[in-house]
């Protein structure tokens, strides 16, 4: 899990949820790598489709994206 800090927690606030308490998200790094269906729950990275763990850190993060794209995890 990684807890984003407020410059993120003003955005995704701002949002509308994609169920009770959480926002599925596609997430841009500066690098130009894009991870899609990122659950974001209160504040936490939790989980990633397709992935076990996260493979990034919050520096490394250019842009979320809220898209609301469901899968059963």
């Amino acid at each position: 899990m990684i807890k984003l800090s407020e410059k993120w927690a003003k955005l995704l606030v701002s949002k509308p949820e994609t169920g009770m308490g959480y926002q599925v998200v596609s997430i841009i790094l500066k690098n130009g790598m894009r991870y899609d269906q990122v659950v974001i729950n209160s504040g936490y990275i939790t989980h990633m489709r397709n992935y076990d763990n996260i493979p990034f850190e919050e520096n490394d993060i250019e842009q979320i994206i809220v898209t609301h794209e469901k899968w059963k995890w």
